[in-house]
């Protein structure tokens, strides 16, 4: 494949032959100023006033500090004290378990591409649903939502484990285990509530809705703005290459080489953003308590699975984008890899990577061996190495080096640093995570 043809390859614009002719780059377009609502959206996601316990904030576990994750495998949400590997448990409160999943990057989420969510994709557009969102909550999901992006920012306020809290510890905390999600009462009200009575809340917000009762979609509508105006990473070295043919270093683009051919990359990291937002089976390590409910005793996460309850799809999990992929470790749904040559190399032969898999690639603070249950489960290790779709490929050390060098050529610092940063306060007055 000729690399004049590496644009239209790169940006998802062509289904035919990877030789066919090369397309324009198109520039993105940003506002130059922030709006009313994403100033307001920057404040609520620092603002721990969002949690039931009024200690997390969405900035706990997605923080610039790093690079919109936690910097950790597996995170502690309510019941936690401090930030990324420096998080211990609070005494005080100590959390029921781990977050069951990595925290994902934010970077780019605004794009019209990103239509499915988390990484199971268990929240996505969908047409056909009154609300346009199929969301966990079926049937519950309130309308009002200005995309996707907007009613995903809200989810994590209603597990206990992230944001709400355990059992009775706090009004969020009761209504989740009641049941009691959407509408009156429910978690959602009693949040958008506590954020109405702030009085420089209710003055940001007069100026985005109006004197209208805040509504929770409100406050989610300002979340996805922010998001989307904040972590926009299009201007790494491989996008002044796409712009105006700005050669990288040799060894990234003898990796991009790679990663277009021979290692075939781009067969699932496709696309501006180096994803094909689907779903694939790659035998990934799984560490810690799994995605279980709270009367189940497994340790599994059957991914995918769990939203459509077809076989076929388990252990399968969404492509990760790869914008800013250096910074953003670890790596895969439970951030089994902490480092990306551990997890490029994951790919060259799964079954056997997941077989020899040591916990210590992961960042694990506080294991227990409650957190390898599913490692040191034959059967189980049996299942996920049985849905594996990804065949062997043998590259040398030095390509693998020259990929990992094309990868970090994905990385805009700007995009890392965030456009307006860490406030100095909110309006809560609550600790803000720095």
């Amino acid at each position: 494949m000729s690399r004049v043809s590496f644009k239209a390859v790169a940006f998802g614009l062509i289904t035919g032959p990877l030789w066919a002719a090369d397309l324009p780059y198109e520039e993105p377009v940003f506002p130059d100023h922030p709006s009313a609502q994403i100033e307001l959206g920057q404040l609520l996601f620092y603002d721990p006033i969002l949690s039931g316990s009024k200690t997390v904030s969405c900035a706990t576990c997605h923080h610039p500090k790093h690079a919109t994750g936690d910097g950790v495998s597996l995170g502690l949400g309510d019941g936690g004290s401090g930030l990324g590997p420096d998080r211990t448990v609070d005494a005080d409160n100590l959390p029921e378990q781990r977050i069951p999943r990595n925290a994902p990057p934010l970077f780019n989420l605004g794009a019209a591409e990103f239509t499915v969510f988390f990484h199971d994709g268990r929240l996505e557009e969908d047409a056909n649903r009154p609300s346009g969102i199929r969301t966990p909550l079926g049937s519950e999901m309130e309308a009002g939502f200005a995309s996707a992006l907007s009613a995903q920012s809200m989810f994590p306020v209603l597990s206990p484990d992230e944001m709400a809290g355990h059992y009775a510890e706090n009004d969020v905390a009761q209504a989740v285990r009641q049941g009691l999600l959407t509408g009156e009462g429910g978690a959602w009200d009693i949040l958008s509530k506590r954020v109405e009575v702030i009085p420089e809340y209710r003055t940001r917000f007069d100026a985005v809705i109006g004197t209208e009762a805040i509504a929770f979609t409100d406050i989610s509508d300002a979340l996805a703005a922010f998001l989307d105006f904040e972590w926009r990473g299009v201007a790494s070295p491989f996008d002044l290459y796409l712009r105006n043919g700005t050669e990288m270093e040799p060894a990234a683009m003898r990796g991009m080489d790679l990663f277009y051919g021979k290692a075939d990359c781009a067969a699932c990291h496709s696309g501006r953003f180096q994803t094909d937002h689907d779903f694939h089976a790659i035998a990934m390590p799984q560490i810690g308590p799994g995605k279980a409910a709270r009367f189940e005793s497994h340790a599994r996460d059957t991914g995918r699975m769990r939203v459509t309850g077809d076989p076929a799809d388990a252990y399968a999990f969404r492509t990760p984008p790869l914008r800013n992929v250096e910074q953003t470790a670890p790596y895969g749904h439970t951030g089994a890899y902490a480092t990306l040559e551990g997890v490029v190399r994951h790919h060259l032969d799964p079954v056997a990577s997941l077989r020899s898999y040591d916990i210590n690639e992961a960042i694990l603070p506080g294991l227990k061996a409650d957190d390898l249950r599913v490692l040191t489960d034959p059967a189980e290790l049996a299942a996920i190495a049985s849905a594996n779709v990804l065949a062997p490929q043998s590259l040398s050390d030095g390509e693998v080096m020259d990929i990992i060098a094309f990868l970090n050529a994905l990385t805009d610092p700007q995009s890392v640093r965030g456009a307006l940063g860490v406030p100095d306060t909110v309006p809560s007055g609550l600790p803000i995570d720095r």
